[in-house]
């Protein structure tokens, strides 16, 4: 019997390139799920939808995990602060799994779009954002907007999931004031407490397929691992590159998908 069961062998080379690509990407500046998802609802198209975004989750906590111990080492955000924002975006995201098959997706396209092509245009509007660090209100203040976007943004990550870490940058850079390296450093923290909190209800109701998602998972470090080491090296103008790139492909992805539906 084949390991992964009706899964090719040629199949799974494809989508653990592509997990590469994604941790890649995802440990500079979030998006990863451009690439890996799609992979992953050609190379297991003959399983259930909510079985591929089950594992593709399994598959990207790896990656992200790996890419926020790296950051870690290199710099140095404040570990409160960041729990704050992680805590309740981990059971956002549970609550969001939990309504994932009860609301169309659909229906959000059009504002995830339209928030998106905001986030493109206020960013490459302010070439200087996020270069230095300036923060923004009272240190209590920070952590209130910190806990209100975490929560809602798991939310969003449980139930839809496309832009969940370009979101968490523009209000970690945007509204907050740090540093695009700092932001991202926080923001793969975040995304690993929304990616467990998913895997939990995935995994409850049965719908991951294991196998597959550990062997993408190991594919999937490797790119973050290599990602984190290019942003730490390239600093926040790097950083700033990949998160105007990786935010534009999504507008296109989202726009395909919001027309195609139509």
């Amino acid at each position: 019997m084949h390991f992964f069961g009706h899964i090719s062998t040629l199949s799974m080379l494809f989508m653990g390139a592509a997990a590469f690509c994604a941790g890649f990407v995802d440990a500079i500046a979030g998006g990863g799920g451009l690439i890996q998802l799609p992979a992953l609802l050609v190379g297991l198209s003959s399983s259930p939808t909510v079985q591929v975004l089950g594992t593709n989750k399994l598959s990207s906590v790896f990656g992200t995990s790996a890419a926020a111990i790296l950051y870690r080492r290199k710099v140095k955000p404040d570990t409160k602060f960041t729990m704050a924002m992680a805590v309740p975006a981990f059971f956002g995201s549970m609550g969001g799994a939990l309504l994932a098959s009860h609301i169309p997706t659909h229906a959000l396209r059009p504002i995830v779009f339209s928030l998106l092509v905001a986030v493109v245009i206020y960013t490459w509007r302010k070439p200087e954002l996020g270069q230095i660090e300036t923060l923004r209100h009272t240190q209590s203040r920070r952590t209130f907007i910190a806990i209100f976007a975490g929560g809602g943004i798991g939310f969003y990550d449980g139930i839809f999931g496309p832009g969940t870490g370009t979101f968490l940058m523009l209000v970690l850079v945007a509204a907050l004031g740090f540093a695009f390296l700092t932001a991202s450093s926080m923001a793969k923290v975040v995304n690993v407490a929304t990616n467990v909190g998913a895997i939990v209800i995935f995994g409850v109701h049965g719908v991951i397929l294991w196998k597959v998602g550990l062997v993408l998972g190991m594919a999937n470090i490797a790119g973050g691992i290599l990602g984190a080491r290019m942003a730490i090296r390239g600093g926040s103008a790097l950083v700033r590159r990949f998160f105007l790139i990786v935010t534009i492909l999504l507008i296109i992805k989202v726009g395909v998908d919001t027309i195609s539906h139509w």
